[in-house]
């Protein structure tokens, strides 16, 4: 675990904003963001899971070739 560090605190808008040290950078462009007492908590978001991805791609229009499906070749062990 890193030793906790000092961070600035400043105003975006009608925001609180915070400057993260570059050794405690989060990966993606997300964070999620929660409190725990008098703790804020910070995570990066998880990388999404396959099926929510593939839920986001349109159909094939495309139609495919019939091929023959012949038996596989026997092997001798």
């Amino acid at each position: 675990m890193n030793a906790p560090r000092r961070a600035t605190l400043f105003a975006n808008g009608r925001n609180q904003a915070i400057r993260i040290p570059r050794d405690f950078e989060l990966p993606g462009k997300e964070a999620l963001i929660y409190k725990d007492g008098n703790r804020l908590i910070i995570e990066p978001v998880p990388p999404p899971r396959l099926l929510a991805v593939l839920a986001t791609l349109e159909p094939l229009d495309e139609t495919f070739a019939d091929f023959d499906d012949c038996p596989p070749e026997p092997v001798e062990l």
